[in-house]
């Protein structure tokens, strides 16, 4: 019960984003690329991509008493440029910003990769989170991109 708990602990922040209100009429008023996914997709794929992201921190807070600083450093970096995103996009509507952010979290999360790579074998678990991070880039470039004549 006690490793349940911990794994819910460390879990829960990375959704605390999805406070953020979302103004859906922003979204639907924009100019999207073809390949931009319906607005369910992104809940179901963000769901998954925690819960694998959790499961490497708490793989790592399992086998190591004293995590590396490089890690922690690294993982702060990512928390925050990944949690920016929805409150940069929905709520200061800000393409760019947003962007940035995005940029931010898919850099970080391949050092995330390298540092975890090097604590525990399941660092594989990071992959998804990797390719979704930069699909998710190259999509906010995009949608900056074809909303510039907007601002």
């Amino acid at each position: 019960m006690k490793k349940i708990i911990k794994f819910i602990i460390i879990l829960l922040p990375w959704f605390l984003s999805s406070l953020t209100p979302i103004d859906k009429s922003y979204y639907q008023s924009l100019n999207l690329p073809f390949f931009a996914p319906p607005p369910l997709f992104y809940a179901i794929i963000w769901t998954i991509l925690y819960i694998l992201i959790a499961t490497t921190i708490y793989q790592i807070t399992e086998k190591k008493k004293d995590i590396p600083t490089s890690y922690k450093y690294t993982l702060i970096v990512n928390y925050i440029a990944n949690q920016s995103f929805q409150p940069l996009f929905f709520l200061f509507k800000n393409n760019f910003l947003s962007f940035v952010s995005c940029l931010i979290t898919f850099i970080s999360s391949l050092f995330l990769y390298k540092e975890t790579k090097e604590e525990i074998t399941t660092y594989k678990l990071l992959i998804p989170y990797i390719l979704f991070s930069l699909f998710a880039t190259i999509l906010s470039l995009s949608i900056y991109l074809m909303n510039l004549h907007t601002l």
